[in-house]
């Protein structure tokens, strides 16, 4: 038989509370919460119990060692047990991804990407380093230390991290107690603040300055802001409990617990109440003063919500929260809302009582608004029997409506079909429809890869119409670390699974392949990887750089045969570099238009590599014809000859260039003999100009050098002595 939702329902002033055990703890024989400390990670995620070196320890074998870090469900099951060699831990969190941090003694931070062991790491700084870490306040993004010397450093993103001091207490500051931070999406300033008590005071500091807000009921042993920003509560040394505004200009109540001892934590419950947990017992303070008790035989840690309380014990996964109004209107005995009615009048329809049809004619005026009543409170509803209840009641309601749009009945049909299959005992996940609001479909689907639930993942995916390449890829990711087939097998099962799904991306699976040491396993995923832009760059990372210039060209994108080219000229000396292009002649081609942009040095080595003396001796002419130097472009040109000669086939040219070597030393000579310009003249006008100075032996032997024929000697010569006509 399914309870009444009001079964468990407290009182607190004028609102209901309840408290409803989620989960049977599965660790019962295995974990004593006396040893641990647990944090979970935000929207109902993973917990993470990390021992209490600051109490004794059980001993349960040579394994309990080991036992430092473990990530838990909500269910009691163990996740994945984090390999720790880092020494003693200071701080535990979680990011909004359900990303773990962990923070050293020494300042050294390490944030756990996955449930497969896999982080980044990097440290808060010298600072940190000097003095060591106490302890750290965690929001979303980021968190902030505090040091032993009493400086605070704040990092606000996990993948950019960038430590940043805060402003420095003044002198006065002689005694620091509890402290808080306000989230950067909560302050005017957009930059993270710390609420610290000191002396008998509030100091507010960010990363400019300090400001004391002058309180004098100190000191504050706890402080902690609710989930919103808007309001802080402080718990003093002598058991008062104060609710301000977070600007600390007006107060809000107050509240004597009547004991000296000081909790464990003092938390928010949402934005509507506050939490103190003492070591078995966890009170709810409400906003007039009015408290609720809730008693344990053991150990409690609480798990804030930004709707409510997870509270976990030895033995029980539990979620304190308020009961909505709309819920409350429902099922509060005696209750005559419209929503009431029409859930009623379904039971009355299911017995075939005609009073069914009198309760639907007298709500009739207002049962648009009873039906959206009925589907929002099915949205709080944990237990699916009632959840069904109110939906066939907001069923009935919609069928006597004319005009009614279903969508929002169908919407939430299919979130809570979502919510209650993750939140069963294989999967976890304790999430409410407010907190699967705001994670949003996709980055649910995210945790359950994560989780390596890879069949509901892909269902849930399915049914919610989100794209599924995501989780084939870390499925495969998971197989090649996890597997100890050989590569092919590895392979053609990869392939065999991936092969229905088009346009798939192989490049992340080839990559995690690489890493994890089975680079031939990696070259054979990357020949299924349909863009060559995710292929090569890989493949170049992987040292398989002929393969990679292979498929560079073979994908017909210059830019990325550029790419590849001019890391290849950066990391192979230039004959390595050339005798690897040398066979493909489109690579080829396209480094001769490089070395010509590049200049002459870089083209007559890839000419004389490739063993194309024409081109490489018409680079050196080129280049000599452009020497200011007479010498210098004789020696140029010698060169170029020589090659020319030195090649296996004669080349028609390379007697030209030699002709061209000895008319600038001809030139050169007649020019010291005769002290006029001859340098760059023609052979025409070499010898033209040798007999205007009546030098007709030195024309003469230009003319037999250079082969000139006589009638063009001739003719030469009757243009620098015209003959006279006889009258």
């Amino acid at each position: 038989m399914v309870p009444n939702p009001t079964t468990g329902w407290e009182r607190l002033q004028d609102v209901f509370y309840r408290k409803r055990t989620e989960y049977t703890m599965l660790w019962t024989d295995e974990v004593d919460l006396n040893e641990f400390i647990v944090a979970g990670a935000p929207y109902g995620g993973a917990l993470v119990l990390v021992r209490d070196t600051g109490r004794p320890m059980s001993y349960k074998g040579p394994d309990s060692r080991q036992k430092m870090v473990l990530i838990y469900s909500n269910a009691g099951e163990l996740i994945y047990n984090v390999p720790w060699d880092k020494g003693t831990i200071r701080g535990i969190g979680w990011s909004d991804d359900e990303h773990l941090i962990l923070v050293t003694e020494d300042g050294t931070v390490r944030v756990y990407h996955d449930f497969n062991g896999g982080f980044s790491q990097f440290s808060l700084g010298k600072d940190a380093e000097d003095h060591g870490v106490i302890e750290c306040r965690f929001y979303g993004t980021g968190f902030v230390a505090r040091l032993s010397n009493g400086r605070f450093v704040s990092i606000s993103r996990y993948d950019e991290a960038r430590p940043r001091m805060l402003a420095e207490l003044p002198k006065s500051a002689t005694e620091l107690h509890g402290w808080a931070i306000v989230p950067p999406s909560y302050t005017l300033s957009r930059h993270v603040e710390v609420f610290l008590g000191v002396n008998n005071t509030v100091n507010v500091l960010d990363s400019m300055d300090v400001q004391d807000k002058y309180l004098e009921e100190g000191p504050f042993s706890h402080i902690a802001v609710s989930p919103n920003g808007a309001l802080t509560v402080l718990y003093t040394a002598y058991g008062k409990v104060y609710v301000v505004s977070s600007d600390f200009q007006k107060k809000y109540s107050e509240y004597d617990t009547g004991t000296l001892d000081s909790p464990a934590q003092v938390l928010w419950c949402a934005n509507d109440c506050v939490a103190v947990a003492w070591e078995s017992e966890v009170r709810l303070i409400g906003p007039a003063g009015g408290a609720l008790s809730f008693y344990y035989d053991s150990r409690i840690w609480l798990v804030p919500e930004s709707d409510g309380l997870r509270i976990i014990s030895e033995d029980r996964c539990e979620f304190l929260s308020k009961v909505q109004d709309v819920v409350a209107q429902i099922f509060r005995i005696g209750s005559t809302s419209p929503a009431a009615i029409l859930l009623d009048a379904v039971e009355q329809l299911e017995v075939k009582s005609p009073k069914a049809d009198d309760n639907v004619q007298l709500i009739r005026s207002s049962m648009s608004e009873a039906v959206d009543a009925c589907v929002k409170a099915a949205s709080y509803e944990p237990e699916p029997y009632w959840q069904k209840r109110l939906l066939k009641a907001a069923l009935l309601g919609k069928s006597v409506l004319e005009l009614y749009s279903s969508d929002e009945y169908v919407e939430m049909c299919e979130i809570l079909r979502v919510l209650n299959a993750v939140r069963f005992y294989d999967i976890g996940l304790l999430l409410t429809y407010e907190e699967f609001i705001r994670l949003t479909p996709e980055r649910l689907i995210d945790r359950l890869v994560s989780r390596h639930k890879y069949v509901l993942a892909l269902r849930l995916s399915e049914y919610l119409q989100l794209p599924t390449d995501k989780i084939y890829i870390r499925w495969s990711c998971a197989k090649v670390r996890s597997s100890t087939e050989d590569d092919k097998t590895i392979c053609d099962a990869i392939v065999h699974k991936l092969k229905s799904i088009p346009a798939i991306s192989y490049e992340e699976i080839a990559r995690t392949a690489y890493d994890e040491g089975r680079s031939r396993l990696a070259t054979q995923l990357l020949n299924y990887e349909p863009r060559a832009g995710r292929q090569v760059p890989l493949l170049l990372s992987m040292e398989e750089d002929e393969i990679a210039l292979i498929k560079s060209v073979e994908s017909g994108d210059p830019d990325l045969l550029y790419y590849v080219l001019l890391h290849l000229k950066g990391k192979y000396s230039l004959a390595q570099f050339f005798r690897l292009v040398n066979d493909k002649p489109v690579a080829s081609a396209v480094v001769e238009q490089l070395a010509r942009n590049e200049g002459p040095e870089l083209l007559k080595d890839f000419y004389y590599q490739d063993d194309r003396r024409a081109d490489s001796a018409l680079v050196i002419y080129r280049e000599a014809l452009l020497l200011d130097s007479i010498s210098d472009r004789i020696e140029k040109l010698k060169l170029g000859a020589k090659i020319y000669q030195d090649a296996k086939d004669p080349y028609p040219d390379a007697k030209a260039i030699e002709d061209h070597a000895k008319l600038y030393e001809m030139q050169q000579s007649f020019e010291k003999d005769y002290k006029q310009a001859f340098v760059g003249l023609t052979v025409a006008e070499t010898i033209k100009k040798l007999l205007k100075i009546n030098q007709s032996s030195k024309a003469s032997k230009v003319k037999g050098e250079f082969k000139v024929p006589d009638k063009m000697f001739i003719f030469l010569k009757e243009g620098v002595y015209p003959t006279v006509k006889k009258g």
